[in-house]
């Protein structure tokens, strides 16, 4: 079996259910030491993280992932049991063949060839790896960022594996996140028998009007990367359980998907403003998952979209679309962040899976990469 493909099946047969890691980074860093990284496993809480490097001077170049997967869903719904890596037709199936344990398996992979054709390259490569991106994700990157900072460590150019590619392998990379603003809504009113509303106060209807001006809103036009910011309504909820009892709450969870256009702040004040316009006596509970960011050019993406072209022959489109990944934690210390992995239109549900050749040619751009990167960077200085 191609190498790729074997560690990739290697690691999705471990259950690495989030937050569990199920031994999946122990074989990681196994390999790594192999090719002379100093390896610092990292638990904060319940989660195992860990940070690898290799050289001691120069830039480096961070490879960041994570082991853990969403859950299944229902075993028996699957064509093949989801924790046995199954190739049908030269497609791999298996909970967390695309998101991520394929792209892991490319970067280790590309990693070993670099090395062992590159003992000595210019710069340091690194590894940040959690298993806490598919839970609260509050005890993984972000932690080991902290770790990392306190250490003096800084990371200049970062290649998430998150599966970005949309039709073909390639075709898209993500060079940025929008932010992602949540909050929970509680409006007050007064309790009473449906059969006399002059002596109680729908909290309902008094929400209505609020929420139709909120979804209304033109919170910002976008911008050439970001498309406009979108708020969403998730859940209303409210009454006793009985017909005819006005309830004395309601209860709205939503969410704001932010370009770099507006500020979490502004987003805030203008949401409580419109509230407040209606006149309404209410409670607001604001969660911040992630700011906006961007890398809109430089080494990074320059060398990612040429390796992707050598390999593939494709020019990808940069994107900002989608949800949030651990680049957000990334990111904001000024790091380069992109993410390239495998075609994401199965991650998630049930039959997850990636093509097999996709997995070596993975390996081939990210090896592409680091050669660009690294390599370059000592040419740039030769000259």
């Amino acid at each position: 079996m191609e190498k790729t493909l074997a560690l990739a099946c290697e690691l999705i047969r471990r259950r690495s259910v989030t937050p569990d890691d199920a031994g999946c980074q122990a074989l990681m860093m196994e390999r790594l030491t192999a090719l002379g990284f100093s390896c610092t496993p990292l638990r904060f809480g319940e989660v195992d993280n860990f940070w690898a490097e290799r050289g001691n001077a120069g830039p480096i170049l961070v490879f960041a992932g994570h082991t853990d997967v969403v859950p299944t869903g229902p075993p028996e719904q699957w064509h093949t049991p989801p924790f046995e890596p199954t190739l049908v037709d030269g497609s791999l199936y298996g909970r967390g063949a695309a998101d991520m344990k394929g792209s892991l398996a490319a970067m280790l992979i590309a990693c070993e060839e670099f090395v062992a054709e590159h003992p000595d390259h210019p710069g340091r490569i690194g590894f940040l790896i959690t298993a806490d991106e598919e839970g609260d994700a509050v005890n993984g990157t972000v932690k080991v960022m902290q770790h990392l900072q306190q250490q003096n460590k800084a990371i200049d150019w970062c290649l998430v594996g998150e599966p970005s590619s949309s039709a073909s392998l390639g075709d898209v990379i993500k060079n940025g996140r929008r932010g992602s603003l949540g909050a929970v809504l509680t409006v007050r009113g007064i309790q009473g028998h449906i059969a006399y509303p002059q002596l109680a106060d729908n909290p309902i209807h008094r929400a209505l009007p609020a929420l139709e001006a909120l979804v209304a809103e033109v919170w910002d036009e976008g911008n050439e990367f970001f498309p406009p910011t979108s708020m969403q309504i998730s859940n209303i909820h409210a009454g006793t359980g009985a017909t005819n009892v006005i309830p004395g709450t309601v209860q709205v969870l939503f969410n704001f998907r932010f370009s770099t256009e507006v500020t979490e702040d502004e987003l805030r004040r203008r949401t409580e403003a419109i509230l407040d316009a209606h006149g309404l006596d209410y409670e607001l509970r604001w969660v911040l998952s992630g700011q906006p960011f961007l890398t809109a050019s430089g080494a990074l993406v320059a060398a990612t979209v040429a390796s992707i072209g050598a390999v593939t022959g494709l020019e990808p489109e940069l994107s900002t679309a989608g949800g949030t990944s651990d680049g957000r934690f990334i990111a904001p210390t000024g790091a380069q962040v992109v993410e390239l992995g495998p075609i994401n239109a199965t991650i998630h549900k049930l039959n997850e899976v990636v093509l097999a050749a996709d997995l070596p040619r993975l390996a081939a751009i990210y090896r592409g990469v680091m050669e660009c990167l690294l390599l370059g960077q000592a040419a740039d200085k030769a000259d």
